[in-house]
């Protein structure tokens, strides 16, 4: 309502939750900045390993072709040897351990194979084949590499992929919904702080043309009087009184 007196402590609470709305606004667009570098980092290197994984499948399927066919060579040179093979393993060979890379506070797996103990099949092929056995040893040792590094990126790109999704999810909700509805807020309280302000303007101009009715009243009768003959301009001093009171005798 125009003109309406509200209290002073209104408008300072609307002071307050203004202040109080400027830094959670202040903060939420320093968090929508940070998040969206965040995803951009991310989304950088999801490519990264998007495009290496391509590059691992193709190598793979020829490296396994050459393997398959190695194998193959072996067989007809030398015969089934997977019983003889079969029969020498005792412990793996090839191992593979994990380690942890940080990318954008996201930790990602990842694997890397290495050898552990000596070769068990030095002699094999040694009657014959023995070029044969060699090759397929290198090609199904680069192969397992290949699936070792394989499965590392594999691992980090589902991971990324889940963390891409929930930051642009935090992103979107920051952009679309908490930012505007701050605004939103912050707008209604400075809407509120105007209305306030015309207000009290308007409370102002009536008590100043109250007072300058009274005035004017006061001057009308001060013309009235003067008018009368009464010496309205120089009033009598009582400070200057002549006149002496009577003494009283007790």
């Amino acid at each position: 309502m125009a003109g309406a007196y509200k209290s002073p402590k209104a408008s300072t609470t609307y002071l307050r939750a203004q202040t109080t709305m400027k830094s959670r606004l202040a903060g939420a667009q320093k968090g929508h900045s940070l998040l969206k570098k965040k995803a951009d980092a991310l989304t950088l290197r999801f490519r990264a390993i998007l495009k290496k994984i391509i590059e691992t499948k193709v190598l793979m399927g020829e490296v396994m072709k050459e393997a398959a066919f190695s194998a193959a060579q072996a067989k007809f040179v030398i015969g089934d040897f997977n019983h003889v093979v079969l029969q020498n393993v005792t412990k793996a060979q090839t191992k593979v351990r994990s380690k942890k890379d940080n990318v954008a506070g996201v930790t990602l797996p990842v694997f890397e194979h290495y050898g552990d103990g000596s070769d068990s099949y030095e002699l094999a092929g040694l009657a014959r084949g023995g070029q044969q056995v060699s090759k397929i040893k290198k090609n199904y040792a680069k192969a397992v590499e290949l699936l070792v590094e394989l499965a590392s990126l594999q691992t980090s790109f589902i991971t990324l992929d889940e963390v891409i999704k929930i930051t642009n999810r935090r992103v979107n909700a920051i952009e679309y919904v908490i930012i505007p509805r701050i605004e939103r807020t912050l707008q209604y309280i400075i809407t509120e702080l105007d209305e306030r302000e015309r207000e009290e303007f308007f409370r102002l101009k009536k008590v100043q043309g109250k007072k300058k009715a009274i005035k004017a009243i006061a001057e009308i009768k001060r013309l009235e009087l003067k008018a009368l003959g009464v010496d309205v301009d120089n009033p009598a001093d009582m400070l200057k009184d002549t006149h002496e009171d009577e003494d009283l005798l007790f």
